[in-house]
């Protein structure tokens, strides 16, 4: 038997596959070129001379590399680089009913995070026709919104409208990917503690806050919006550590 001291000595053993590893070196070498998008990529048997292996290898991790989005086929160019949608990727990923726990808990937050945060972008870019509209939407809903803790449909219109008014097409495709796991978390259980509902600051609040207030005001509106879904989290946090 291997003394500790001995077994402790040995690197570990990399278990990659050689087209991992060239997968990796690809990627490098096009960084160390810098390629931008639409710049072609080298032929593969420029790319196989340089990297030292077959053709076989080098065909199977471009097609990786296609599969990611980082480069596609085009017509007299060869493979090109493209810039990948990330979100497309990670869409086919972010399954509530497959991810872990601790990650669905992260996700929660995350959302609860961007729209804090997001009071500024709203009150640089908002119109008057936004207003209008969020009145609309807010004019569909229940007339005691603020004693609901949560409605897919009502945020879907709602927050959907206020991504959509930041102008960040990449903040509008993260919230409809975040909204089903927002959802799926707040009914799964995985928050355990119910709080005693409070009532909290309303969609129609937050939409006066919008038209006549500041950035300041609408941050801690909204995280007055999110308080229920705080303190879940919190008392949550703290029945966790205490076992």
């Amino acid at each position: 038997m291997f003394s500790k001291n001995i077994k402790e000595s040995f690197q570990e053993i990399d278990t990659s596959s050689l087209v991992d590893k060239v997968e990796f070196k690809l990627v490098s070498l096009l960084k160390e070129r810098k390629l931008n998008v639409g710049d072609s990529v080298p032929k593969e048997i420029e790319l196989a001379e340089i990297l030292g292996v077959s053709r076989t290898v080098i065909r199977e991790a471009l097609m990786r590399l296609r599969m990611l989005g980082l480069i596609e086929s085009k017509k007299k160019k060869g493979s090109v680089i493209t810039s990948p949608d990330v979100f497309a990727t990670m869409s086919k990923s972010l399954n509530p009913h497959i991810l872990d726990q601790t990650t669905l808990k992260d996700m929660f937050e995350i959302r609860l995070v961007l729209e804090i945060g997001m009071s500024d972008f709203l009150f640089e870019r908002i119109t008057k026709e936004d207003i209008d509209e969020l009145y609309d939407i807010v004019s569909n809903e229940p007339p005691l919104t603020q004693y609901h803790l949560f409605n897919i449909e009502h945020e879907i219109a709602f927050h959907g409208k206020l991504y959509e008014i930041t102008g960040n097409n990449t903040l509008k495709k993260f919230q409809k990917m975040l909204l089903p796991v927002f959802d799926y978390v707040h009914h799964s259980g995985l928050l355990k503690k119910q709080p005693v509902l409070k009532t909290f600051v309303s969609h129609k609040s937050l939409v006066d806050v919008l038209k006549t207030g500041t950035p300041e005001l609408f941050r801690n509106s909204i995280r007055g919006h999110f308080e229920n879904h705080f303190v879940r989290i919190f008392e949550h946090t703290e029945e966790v550590a205490s076992q």
